[in-house]
């Protein structure tokens, strides 16, 4: 299995750098993970819709540069389905067992995903209906991804 996370704007923090680091290696065995950061767009403070959904169709843009025909969308989406971490790991064991090899997790940015990203996920999933920074979805998902792995396997970590 071949895992992409597609992630708007980079990351500066050092504490996210290293968590991230992390976990990309602990997925080492697992399966191979790359991130993809797409850059953000440059928006003022307080945006009219319009401008947020032009911020949101540049991003998009970007984004879909990222995916290739045959790859599965997971959208991150406050909105989106909830899973606990063993419903989370059985989606990841059923998509591997039924050829869905390469998989792409989008994280879009500060104002969301644009529609058309939306329409091209084929799963937009919720990790929690709070609200959290972008920089730091990207290692709760990967700590996700690990736990994952983690409960395929049977091995311990997960409780």
């Amino acid at each position: 299995m071949n895992i992409t996370i597609i992630a708007v704007g980079k990351l500066k923090e050092k504490y996210l750098k290293q968590g991230i680091e992390e976990y990309l290696k602990r997925l080492g065995p697992y399966t191979k993970v790359q991130i993809r950061e797409v850059a953000d767009e440059k928006a003022p403070e307080n945006m009219s819709d319009a401008e947020m959904n032009e911020v949101k169709r540049k991003e998009g843009e970007r984004i879909f540069s990222c995916i290739n025909q045959d790859t599965y969308v997971v959208t991150l989406e406050i909105s989106g389905k909830m899973m606990t971490s063993e419903q989370f790991a059985a989606k990841l064991d059923k998509l591997a067992t039924y050829g869905k090899s390469k998989i792409a997790f989008v994280i879009g940015g500060s104002v969301g995903i644009s529609e058309d990203v939306q329409k091209r996920s084929d799963l937009a999933l919720s990790i929690s209906r709070l609200t959290f920074p972008h920089q730091l979805m990207r290692l709760i998902l990967l700590e996700q991804i690990y736990r994952g792995f983690r409960i395929m396997r049977g091995e311990p970590y997960h409780k």
